[in-house]
């Protein structure tokens, strides 16, 4: 039986059959809190006498008529599909049904605030969310015309892709909204959001000259922490840049950004109502990590209003043509049309970090993935259809040339508007502008998986000059593409106190080895940097002497790209089991403190606490942590007063913190016994000193119920979770445990943070009690709960602190019991297996 996948197979058969021209879906909002009323009228074309299949997820469905003809719900509707035969070459199917708001984050969302008790929706449909809210065709290349009509209480706000109409009076105090129909598009990009928001409004003049309406829209009880006008400058920039780069002015009636509650990603692309997580909407002080991370954020979903929206795939093995090109666009936006100019090392720090990571694991794939169902394409929204896809349109910008690039993109989106594409597609425009053949280049760079590996290979004479210099290229045996880069090679020496770039050679890099004649009968440097500039896509080695350079001034480093560089490739050494945990540590704790990118300084505190909490040999672990956390705290009292840094680094001591009297030292920082000039202990910084006591026993759950009192808000109550879950004890996990396994009632982002504190490092031994817990618990969640929720429980409460050989034992006797177990699950708890296989690995080199 389907149940509620989908395989790609089915859905190539459907399309072959059907053809969609339009939905109108009319919802009634005001039926109570567990169901709204939707009814679906549906035209379609179709093969003539053929039968198929629209889906649905309902709890009831009260009719079904197709073409007058009434089917019996009974006997036609199961496992999310309603069957249709019988077909005419012109169809008109109307559903009739009672559907299910969702706390999950997936479908109809709906939100109760806990500050005043206002009830508010949002819809988030990718991938296959739409059918819980209509009957649907859900697959993105059987586009349609989509005309929504809501009834809602009247003093709400309701927005959907089209502009908001006026509201016709309806009873009880409802009113109807009937919205215009939107242009041909895939059902994953529609939306609505219907509450009491607060919305503020403005305009920019596209380069059609047509003038485009712009909303913000929150929640009543956050609108004061909303700076509105900041996003629509940001706003304002991203659409300049676009539209002159692109050369196609925006395609949609109107632009509203909408921050909603309780959502799972960082926002999402539905046409002309861009939805984005509350963690944007800042309360409380913020890392310039978070702030750039927005803007980034606002120019990826702008970004998809061309690429996903107007052009969309035919089927999701191209959903890197979406998100891929949305990070590589919103990134060299950032960097060129705002004041976030060094937004390509911030990229090289997160998204090529991810990346790395992501090709590493044995779930690694193409850019152009294999995706069988839509089981598949749940657990592929990762870091090779994101970071690495973006990483390598860069490359491939630069090696056509970034006009060409556009010219093509251009093209592509003349040809294909309001129509969907493949991968061919794309590459036929750009090789139309640039006259380079792109075959063998997407071979090797979209067809296959895998990271390439490049370290240098120096000699020198007596006097240090250098006699050879060569460039070593290799590939894990499981992908052993060699593929070709371009990258420079920086060579850095120390003089007067800093770390200076001396000489720099770009050059071409193919096959196994690349002598490079260029660099011989130079003196050696202190730093030898591959890479240089970040043009390429592979992890770089730093030879012995270079690392040792690293290790004592990497922050005398003047370029924030190349100490990026560099501390990168001291974490993937680290990573590979090439360089101790410890040398990592030392290289982190002696120069952090100089490093002035914020999110280069945000991924390195977590990979130093990665290292400490699982990498370092098990005898040295705890000796590890004091030292981390001891040398945390000092870096936070050096840190200039009411510096990015500063919060940074306390934040990070809080959580790093492992002995009583370090605790104290959090107690004393959250109770204003001690105090560091130009830091605020504000409500968000006060939660989290909040679970770091939790984490070392020196609260209860009434302490912390106190303080949710004190901020009974969303945001509270998820730390709030988080921090009775970090609680140490055995009891106090079980009773988490219990509130997220025993019972299927807490939203999205609660069951999130809850398994956060679970598996907080502090609590490590109190995990092993749960271990055989998680592989009983894995197909009873995976067969009950939805997707989202699922993969919550399944990747956040895996015990991974343990990092011992008996969780990998229990992990790989798990996975051989259950070979037939759905590839989608499977493939998390293999993910979870290689973490740890990895610590072990990383364990003993440092062992040694």
């Amino acid at each position: 039986m389907p149940g509620e996948n989908l395989t790609r197979i089915e859905a190539q058969e459907r399309r072959a059959i059907v053809d969609t021209t339009s939905y109108e879906v009319s919802l009634d909002l005001t039926t109570g809190p567990e169901v709204f009323r939707s009814r679906s009228v549906i035209r379609f074309t179709a093969a003539e006498g053929a039968a198929t299949f629209i889906d649905l997820i309902a709890r009831t469905v009260h009719a079904i008529t197709l073409n007058g003809r009434a089917l019996d719900p009974a006997a036609v509707f199961s496992d999310s599909r309603i069957a249709l035969d019988g077909l005419s070459a012109d169809n008109e199917l109307v559903v009739e049904a009672d559907c299910l708001y969702t706390n999950t984050g997936e479908g109809l969302h709906r939100f109760v605030d806990p500050v005043d008790g206002e009830v508010y929706l949002y819809s988030q449909f990718e991938v296959p969310d739409s059918r819980r809210v209509f009957a649907v065709f859900e697959q993105p290349d059987l586009k349609a015309t989509f005309q929504f009509t809501i009834t809602a209480p009247a003093a709400w706000k309701v927005v959907s892709n089209s502009p908001t109409p006026e509201p016709v009076p309806a009873q009880d105090g409802a009113a109807t909204w009937t919205f215009e129909p939107t242009p041909r598009i895939s059902s994953y990009i529609t939306a609505l959001v219907a509450g009491p928001y607060e919305a503020t409004f403005s305009e920019l003049t596209s380069a059609s000259g047509r003038v485009i309406p712009l909303g913000v829209y929150g929640r009543k009880s956050l609108w004061q922490h909303l700076d509105a006008d900041y996003i629509f400058e940001k706003t304002r920039q991203g659409f300049a840049y676009y539209e002159e780069k692109f050369q196609v002015p925006y395609p949609f009636a109107k632009y509203d950004q909408l921050f909603v509650p309780e959502f799972n990603a960082g926002a999402m692309e539905n046409a002309g109502a861009v939805t984005f997580t509350e963690t944007y909407v800042f309360r409380s002080k913020v890392t310039d990590a978070v702030k750039e991370r927005r803007v980034v954020t606002i120019l990826h979903e702008l970004a998809h209003m061309w690429f996903g929206d107007l052009v969309t795939m035919k089927w999701w093995n191209d959903l890197w043509l979406n998100e891929s090109f949305a990070e590589w666009a919103s990134t060299i936006a950032t960097a060129e049309a705002t004041e976030w100019t060094e937004a390509w090392t911030t990229f090289n720090a997160m998204e090529k970090t991810w990346a790395y990571r992501q090709d590493q694991l044995p779930s690694t794939h193409p850019v152009v993935a294999t995706i069988n169902d839509l089981e598949d394409v749940q657990v592929n929204f990762d870091g090779i259809t994101y970071a690495k896809g973006g990483s390598v349109l860069k490359q491939l910008a630069a090696w056509v040339g970034i006009e060409a690039f556009f010219a093509g993109v251009s093209q592509y989106f003349q040809k294909h508007a309001w129509g969907n594409t493949e991968l061919s597609d794309l590459l036929t425009e750009l090789e139309a502008t640039s006259g380079r053949d792109l075959s063998t280049w997407s071979r090797k760079w979209l067809e296959t998986a895998g990271v390439n590996t490049l370290s240098p290979e120096i000699k020198t004479d007596d006097a240090g000059i250098i006699t050879r210099f060569a460039i070593v290229q290799t590939a894990p045996a499981d992908y052993a593409t060699i593929r070709p880069h371009r990258l420079g090679v920086g060579f850095y020496s120390l003089t007067d106190g800093a770390l200076v770039r001396t000489h720099r050679v770009e050059i071409d890099v193919d096959g196994d080895l690349t002598e490079v004649a260029e660099l011989v009968g130079i003196a050696r440097p202190d730093l030898v940097l591959l890479n240089d500039d970040d043009l390429a896509y592979a992890k770089i080695r730093l030879d012995d002497r270079s690392l040792r350079t690293a290790i004592e001034h990497l922050g005398k480093i003047s370029d924030p790209l190349a100490r990026s560089l560099v501390w990168g490739a001291a974490w993937d050494q680290t990573r590979d089991a090439e360089a101790s945990a410890s040398d990592y540590v030392d290289l982190v704790l002696r120069n952090i403190g100089a490093e002035t990118e914020s999110t280069t300084v945000r991924t390195t505190l977590a990979q130093l606490q990665l290292a400490a909490n699982a990498y370092v040999a098990p005898e040295k672990r705890d000796a590890t942590r004091e030292r981390v956390a001891e040398g945390l705290w000092a870096l936070a009292q050096a840190a200039e007063a009411g510096s990015d840094s500063q919060l940074q680094f306390v934040t990070a001591f809080a959580s790093a913190a492992a002995t009583p009297a370090q605790w104290e030292q959090v107690r004393a920082l959250r109770d204003g016994q001690t105090a560091l000039e130009g830091l605020e202990i504000d409500a968000d910084l006060s939660w989290a000193l909040l679970v770091s006591l939790a984490a070392g026993g020196l609260v209860t759950t009434a302490d912390i119920d106190a303080a949710l009192a004190a901020d009974n808000t969303a945001k509270g109550g998820e730390f709030a979770a988080q921090a009775k879950a970090a609680l140490p004890t055995v009891d106090a996990k079980r009773a988490a445990w219990s509130s997220l396994i025993d019972t299927a009632d807490l939203p999205n982002t609660v069951v999130r943070s809850a398994a956060l504190g679970f598996t907080h490092p502090a609590g490590v031994e109190a995990l092993r009690a749960f271990v055989d817990d998680y592989f009983d618990m894995l197909l009873p969640i995976w067969e009950d709960r939805t997707y989202q929720i699922a993969n919550y429980l399944i990747t956040g409460l895996y015990p991974a602190p343990l990092a011992d050989r008996a969780l990998r034992t229990a992990t790989r006797a798990w996975l051989d019991a259950h070979g037939d177990a759905a590839p989608a699950l499977r493939r998390l708890v293999q993910e979870n297996l290689a973490g740890v296989e990895r610590a072990l690995s990383v364990q003993e080199r440092d062992a040694q």
